[in-house]
């Protein structure tokens, strides 16, 4: 398959002549009757004598369109147009202080097993250290998970058992002769099939690509396999991360069967919170770690743009996707989150900044503010969102009300779908993407048709306006130090999807349906520490991440 401009694409070809491709073929003449309907598209007007003019232009950027077809253009080839979130003048702490879990010492092995598929990954880590279990022991159990349950919920693409394995027995070797590699040794976890793995496929859901395999091993893998960490699944998302709906099937909530558990990160959420492994990957670009996390009942860290390598990982927009873990709790965000962050020279995105993550919580001086307009207007969690906030009052927070910046940040999200295009642009041209599962009106296919009629000055202009937002932001994060807001009332997951800003989303309750619900919690750029720290205080206060699916718990 030949693939297009990229990013570039986004601008040139989706400028003039690609928004009259619907009306001509490549090698049918390009009259002023064709630039009109193309003109009527992006809402322009041209005079006579205009359309004439612009003829013979037009043809010579079709011509170099065609010429640039004609070279392969893998997906994991970036443009050479970088998206930096860091406002002007903003400065960042850059000294590293120790970083401090909270790793209980004395873990009992449960006797009931099924309560150890929902120990937190430091209650884990405690009896993997303490030798009460072996990394081979838990692995095989977490594999015994899956096959038991994997089924149900239709989370995983492809169980890794003999790397998984041949990992657990070399780190029971390595602890028996007194090495150990930290809090994560021995701990097995699923990973998002957007990775690639050598040795294994990476479908990215999608049926195009559903045999593919790619001779890289992504970053994070990497990170994750010196930590310790041990690969048991890759699973499920939305086909090209988007939706719950892939190749196989739709994935499941575990709270409700007949429920999609959202996307894009459906297998990865749904498996952590059924107790298939104890955290694992996944990616946001806009909302796939929130919202699965959300109606899993799963904790959920989407961190600041540029802070985890997305090298080895498909690309869907470039200058919007995440990687972020997914676990049961807020201590094992951290715990993950460190050991997969940090500089990547085959990302050249990054910015190197320490992770800084204490117990410690100052509650006088710490400023939190909350999104006062979304709190106060009517949506469906309004109820509990405002428990969470009287919580939060109680343990000693002064809450302080904000306002998210005046701009329509909702309307500025086709620059994801605009660089999605670009970046599957081959899959159009090919008509391959007859081949996906999902064909309604609002699925990728025909939204990256109707995105190649984004006009480049119309996405340069969006972005123009996002550096504004990303300066308004800046103007509020100066006076808080995080703030609080419903996971999806008020704007605020387009808001920082768009500008790069860390957030954890939490659980806080459950609907009328039995469904989980959650809350967010947003931090400046480059402080995931703070966020995390704030969200574990909650979590102590609360008892909404210690509940689980009584389906895949024997409760």
């Amino acid at each position: 398959m030949k693939r297009s401009l990229t990013l570039l694409g986004v601008g040139l070809v989706l400028g003039a002549s690609l928004m009259f491709a619907a009306f001509s073929s490549a090698n049918s003449d390009i009259t002023k009757k064709t630039i009109q309907h193309a003109a009527n598209i992006i809402g322009l007007e041209f005079t006579s004598a205009e359309q004439d003019s612009m003829i013979s232009s037009l043809e010579n950027l079709r011509e170099t369109y065609q010429m640039m077809r004609e070279r392969e253009i893998p997906n994991h080839i970036p443009p050479a147009i970088q998206f930096n979130p860091v406002p002007l003048g903003k400065t960042f702490e850059t000294v590293q202080y120790p970083v401090e879990f909270d790793i209980p010492v004395n873990v009992d092995l449960p006797e009931n097993s099924e309560k150890l598929a929902f120990c937190t990954v430091a209650e884990l880590a405690s009896l993997i250290k303490q030798k009460k279990i072996s990394s081979v022991e838990l692995t095989e159990f977490f594999l015994n998970r899956i096959a038991l349950h994997g089924d149900k919920l239709e989370a995983i693409i492809k169980v890794t058992r003999e790397r998984a394995m041949t990992q657990a027995k070399k780190l029971d070797i390595e602890l028996a002769n007194g090495k150990y590699r930290g809090p994560l040794h021995g701990i097995p976890y699923g990973l998002k099939d957007l990775f690639a793995v050598k040795g294994t496929k990476t479908t990215w859901g999608a049926t195009p690509y559903k045999d593919q395999e790619i001779d890289v091993t992504a970053t994070v893998v990497e990170k994750l396999d010196e930590a310790g960490a041990i690969l048991i699944a890759k699973t499920t998302l939305g086909a090209l991360a988007y939706g719950d709906v892939w190749f196989g099937g739709k994935t499941r909530n575990p709270w409700n069967l007949e429920q999609g558990s959202s996307g894009s990160s459906a297998g990865s959420a749904s498996g952590t919170a059924a107790g298939l492994f104890p955290f694992a990957l996944g990616t946001e670009t806009l909302g796939s770690i929130v919202s699965p996390s959300t109606r899993n009942g799963a904790t959920g860290l989407r961190p600041t743009y540029g802070r985890v390598s997305r090298h080895g990982a498909m690309a869907l927009s470039w200058t919007m996707d995440k990687v972020g873990p997914i676990t049961r709790s807020a201590e094992d965000l951290a715990i993950v989150f460190n050991a997969i962050y940090g500089p990547d020279e085959m990302d050249q995105t990054l910015i190197d900044l320490p992770f800084n993550y204490d117990q410690n919580i100052d509650w006088k001086t710490l400023k939190i503010g909350y999104h006062k307009s979304a709190f106060d207007s009517d949506y469906y969690n309004h109820e509990r969102d405002s428990v969470s906030l009287a919580v939060l009052e109680s343990l000693g927070a002064n809450l302080v009300p904000i306002e998210l910046p005046d701009i329509p940040a909702g309307q500025l999200t086709f620059i994801l779908t605009a660089e999605a295009a670009a970046a599957f642009d081959d899959l159009t041209r090919s008509n391959e993407d007859d081949e996906m599962v999902w064909q309604e009106r609002n699925a990728w296919p025909n939204l990256f048709r109707a995105h190649r009629f984004v006009p480049a000055v119309e996405y340069i202009q969006a972005n123009r306006i996002r550096y504004q937002l990303i300066q308004e932001m800046e103007t509020i994060m100066q006076e808080v130090d995080l703030y609080i807001t419903p996971a999806f009332a008020g704007g605020n997951l387009y808001v920082t999807n768009l500008t790069g800003h860390p957030s954890v989303v939490v659980p806080n309750g459950f609907n009328e349906n039995g469904g989980p619900v959650s809350i967010t919690f947003t931090g400046d750029l480059f402080d995931e520490g703070t966020i995390i720290k704030v969200a574990k205080a909650y979590q102590k206060a609360t008892a909404f991440d210690e509940q689980h699916p009584p389906m895949f718990s024997g409760e």
